[in-house]
């Protein structure tokens, strides 16, 4: 029956270290590529958002458009009322007929007129709308031309990391098979916990190399032994020594 190899502590410290600098090594990656990712997104979603402006002012234009043909036959059927009313009017028997013709003339004239208000003041809808047209136009052209320089921006960043970035992301997942699956688990949380993705740090100067808060010399001789896993009493970050810290190598 295989036997299955136990590891010392200093194995365990060396292989999640090294866990810790090839996924840091990958988060200064990320941290080339910085907000682009989300800034093309912004953009992307911008010129979506003009575009769907611009459907809606030509959906709205065409309603406006059908007012003023609407108003316009309603013009022309009340002149064709008032050239039949003026013929009616020279055939009339007694002035009681006479009055009655003409008031409904009168009320055609009135409609003749209100028709020609209606289609001048949707004529005006329709000049201001050409010119929230245009504006949303230039704007798209403006956001197009930023987007175009930031995903070029990003795509030479991607061009240029993206073999790295491979290498580290398959060297990552081989680390995690070599580390203790306990100490994988409070590495991913510690390192979720920080912006910074630091779950591992060496001393610093006496302090810890996270939170910068020193650590008492007693304590700092327990993580030079390297006999247990030591964590900042501050943050919580596993600590290890500079000779180990520096031990480890990224090819």
């Amino acid at each position: 029956m295989a036997t299955v190899k136990e590891f010392s502590l200093e194995e365990k410290l060396s292989a999640v270290l090294t866990l810790q600098k090839i996924d840091s090594k990958i988060d200064e990656i990320k941290t080339l590529k910085g907000e682009l990712p989300i800034e093309v997104k912004d953009l992307e979603d911008e010129i979506e958002g003009l575009r769907t402006r611009l459907q809606n002012i030509d959906a709205e234009d065409a309603n406006i458009n059908n007012y003023i043909a609407t108003r316009q036959e309603a013009k022309k059927d009340a002149q064709a009322l008032i050239k039949k009313y003026e013929k009616q009017q020279d055939n009339v028997k007694n002035n009681r007929e006479f009055e009655a013709i003409t008031k409904e003339m009168e009320m055609q004239e009135l409609e003749v007129k209100l028709c020609d208000k209606n289609i001048k003041d949707a004529q005006f809808q329709l000049k201001d709308r050409a010119s929230l047209r245009v504006k949303a136009e230039e704007k798209i052209a403006d956001v197009e031309e930023a987007l175009k320089l930031k995903k070029a921006e990003l795509e030479k960043i991607i061009k240029d990391t993206e073999t790295e970035e491979k290498v580290l992301n398959d060297k990552s997942a081989q680390a995690k098979e070599k580390v203790d699956e306990r100490l994988l688990s409070a590495y991913e949380r510690i390192r979720s916990s920080y912006k910074n993705g630091l779950a591992v740090v060496p001393i610093v100067r006496e302090s810890c190399g996270g939170c910068f808060n020193v650590i008492p010399p007693q304590r700092q001789s327990e993580i030079r032994q390297r006999k247990k896993i030591i964590v900042c009493e501050h943050c919580g970050r596993v600590l290890v020594d500079n000779d180990l810290n520096d031990s480890i190598k990224l090819k």
